[in-house]
């Protein structure tokens, strides 16, 4: 059990709660000093697993998402960690294939319960994917992490920086439009385009559009107009680019793809920083 004091130490280091596919924690770590210092309020409006808000800690934020199962998640850590904490001891003590499969059919009307079941299998999932199937159930199979507690938990702290942030479940574009002149938007769409062949196409293609690419350039450049500081990521392709190279400045990076589950077909691919600061 994590220690029940852990909750009046000061923020420090927070790691995040959440694995997600294409998340940023190779990116605070290599790119860090790409991010303004002097932010007013973060909005992060495909939140996932938040690497970059975890990693700046802001006095106010707004983290947004499509994905309500993750939102709540987020709202029940930062309303009562020791509850969360508790349900997934439960889930520690008890996990192995079968109960893996049996949780993941359940569909709990207890919120805390909801959002420790998405944490427990996000962790214990293959490669911490989300995926539903056309009823919208989570269909990805069991993986080979069995720790559904890890030792860089600290829900306490979580929670402590999660009150600062107002937690919003919708599209990104209202979520955008909130941002103001001194905000800062850090903004990292699932990607839509064949990017390197990294198979991401695959996967984002039916949750994020091309018409949702066109939707979410034009809301940045009003946001930009607006006064706020922007830095997104996206695909390092052609249409993308020929998308933002009159509004903004681009930069290409390079990284190992991990959404493969064989580490033998992880590869180096690039991605594009959009930025207008």
């Amino acid at each position: 059990m994590l220690p029940e004091l852990a909750h009046k130490k000061p923020i420090d280091r927070v790691y995040p709660v959440v694995k997600w596919a294409g998340g940023k924690r190779w990116f605070v770590s290599r790119f860090g000093d790409l991010f303004p210092r002097d932010i007013i309020r973060y909005i992060e409006p495909f939140a996932g697993g938040a690497a970059v808000f975890f990693s700046l800690r802001p006095e106010s934020a707004i983290l947004s998402d499509a994905n309500s199962e993750l939102i709540n998640c987020y709202s029940k850590i930062k309303n009562n960690p020791k509850k969360i904490i508790e349900i997934l001891e439960r889930h520690q003590k008890r996990h192995d294939e079968q109960y893996y499969y049996s949780v993941r059919d359940e569909s709990p009307s207890c919120k805390y319960e909801q959002a420790a079941r998405f944490l427990y299998l996000n962790r214990t999932c293959w490669n911490g994917l989300y995926r539903v199937n056309k009823k919208g159930k989570f269909n990805v199979p069991i993986g080979t992490k069995s720790k559904v507690l890890l030792p860089t938990d600290d829900f306490y702290a979580a929670s402590r920086l999660l009150s600062r942030v107002e937690l919003i479940h919708s599209d990104f574009e209202p979520v955008i439009a909130k941002a103001e002149d001194g905000d800062f938007l850090f903004v990292d769409p699932p990607y839509t385009v064949n990017h390197n062949n990294n198979g991401f196409v695959k996967y984002n293609e039916k949750i994020f559009s091309w018409s949702d690419q066109e939707r979410l350039f034009g809301s940045l450049k009003k946001a930009s107009q607006r006064g706020v500081k922007i830095l997104a990521t996206n695909a390092d392709h052609q249409s993308i680019k020929e998308l933002y190279e009159l509004d903004f400045d681009l930069m290409p990076i390079s990284r190992n793809s991990i959404i493969s589950g064989k580490s033998s077909f992880r590869r180096q691919t690039s991605e594009l920083l959009i930025k207008n600061y």
